[in-house]
């Protein structure tokens, strides 16, 4: 899929360089906020290159948490450690439990968008971990 016939697919807009967090995905990716509530819920589209994804990672809490994935245009996937990878199309919702190492990303022949959703709980911090592997990724 094009980057062209892709943005054409992606109701909610590539966004800006995700400049901030590059050091932690491998490829471009692209965030789009579209909303935040009074009580802190962020809504983002997060947009990946074919073949990019982020790293490993945890979103750790003492108690709630977690993060859901909305996938909307393209084609990509989601692993929890010691998992088979899933496949992701637009419509597939991805509920990520809190304390849970994962990472998701872009298919390599496709671009691919979701809205993230932090879930709110006690205690909570995203913990950064180990790129996915070029062997890791090229095995799927």
């Amino acid at each position: 899929m094009s980057r062209e016939e892709f943005e054409e697919l992606n109701v909610f807009g590539l966004g800006n360089p995700n400049d901030a967090f590059a050091q932690l995905f491998s490829g471009q990716s692209y965030i789009n906020m579209l909303a935040k509530t009074d009580n802190g819920i962020g809504f983002m589209n997060v947009t990946f290159e074919p073949s990019c994804r982020n790293n490993w990672h945890i979103h750790k809490a003492k108690s709630g948490g977690g993060q859901v994935l909305i996938c909307t245009a393209g084609y990509g996937y989601y692993q929890e450690e010691g998992k088979e990878v899933q496949k992701l199309s637009p419509g597939d919702i991805v509920v990520i439990p809190a304390n849970v190492k994962h990472w998701h990303g872009a298919r390599p022949d496709s671009w691919f968008s979701h809205i993230a959703v932090e879930i709110p709980g006690e205690e909570t911090e995203n913990v950064w971990l180990e790129p996915v592997t070029d062997e890791e990724y090229s095995n799927l």
